[in-house]
Formats: C-alpha cells, sequence, structure tokens
C-alpha cells in the first residue's frame, strides 16, 4: 500500500464511514489538532525525566489515537469499528494529578511556562490540548461529539500542567511566577 492515495489532492478527505469533506472542516480540525498534541506528547515522553513515565504517557497517546478515531467517525455511524473512550481512562488521569499534586507545593500564583526545555515542551503539549478541547467543544455545538472526549481533553490538559511543575521540581528548574505590573 502506497502512502498517497491522491484522494484528498482537491482538499477533501474522508472520515470513518465513508462521508468525503473538505479538510477544512472543522471536524478534521478537532482530529488535526489531536495528532498534532499527540506528537507533541512523545516529545514530552521522549525527555529524559519522563522514562518512569513513559508507559503511562503512551497510554495517554493510546487514547489520544481513540479520540482521533472518535471524531473522525461520521456521526451516527455507530457500526464503524473503533476503539472506546472510558471513564476509567478519566479517571486514571484524576488518580495520576493527585498523585502528583501530593508531591509538590500548592500553588499560590500562576506560573509562567518555562525554566528548563522539558518543562516548556510539557506546557506546549498543554496549550495544544486546551485548543483540541476548545475546537471539539465548538463541533458539539454543530454535530454530537461524545462527552468523554470533551471532559478527558479537559483532564488532560490539567494533568499536563501538574506533568510540568512535576518535572521542573526533579529537574530542579525553578518555577517563575507571574507577578503583574502594577
Amino acid at each position: 500500500m502506497k502512502i498517497y492515495s491522491k484522494t484528498g489532492d482537491k482538499g477533501t478527505t474522508a472520515l470513518l464511514g465513508g462521508k468525503r469533506v473538505q479538510k477544512s472542516d472543522l471536524r478534521i480540525d478537532a482530529y488535526g489538532t489531536i495528532d498534532e498534541l499527540n506528537s507533541f506528547l512523545g516529545l514530552v515522553r521522549d525527555q529524559p525525566v519522563n522514562i518512569g513515565r513513559a508507559d503511562l504517557l503512551k497510554e495517554i497517546q493510546d487514547r489520544l489515537f481513540t479520540i482521533g478515531a472518535d471524531l473522525a467517525t461520521v456521526p451516527g455511524k455507530d457500526k464503524v469499528k473503533k476503539p472506546d473512550l472510558h471513564k476509567e481512562d478519566i479517571t486514571l488521569l484524576e488518580n495520576e494529578i493527585d498523585q502528583m499534586e501530593s508531591k509538590l507545593p500548592p500553588l499560590t500564583a500562576f506560573i509562567l511556562p518555562g525554566g528548563n526545555q522539558s518543562v516548556s515542551f510539557c506546557h506546549v503539549a498543554r496549550t495544544v490540548c486546551r485548543r483540541a478541547e476548545r475546537i471539539s467543544v465548538q463541533l458539539s455545538t454543530l454535530e454530537p461529539v461524545s462527552e468523554l472526549v470533551i471532559q478527558y481533553l479537559n483532564r488532560l490538559s490539567d494533568f499536563l500542567f501538574v506533568l510540568g511543575r512535576l518535572m521542573s521540581q526533579e529537574l530542579g528548574a525553578e518555577e517563575q511566577t507571574w507577578k503583574p505590573r502594577k
């Protein structure tokens, strides 16, 4: 099988279920942003500080493929074979957030992204996750989108924020807090 099919040369692509849409369709933007997030998450996973979390981060990447498949499916095409997202996937993120937060000092101010390149990669992933969430919410006003998808993305962005803080601590990078001008 060749990597190129030439079927998208005129600016359309097929959703799971067969419907062809413009590549600029909001649904394509939603799962394209999930793909972008997954790539950044791979970059976060590849950081030496995350060796002990590599399996967890890979599992999250697997869930992002699940979300991408869900968003790429024509609404109402229930017979399309694809993996499902489960409430337990969200619970896993919440448990991991709680565990990481127990190792961190309380948050008392906004944190400026940065302090270490690895941490910055995590903050980029977090902001791409927030964008994916916004696009999915916007899509949900036009077509059905699984509530679990939106909940998962919301929790994942929280997870990535806390992970960035923990990575800062583990790397000995000082968290820079935002101090607004007066």
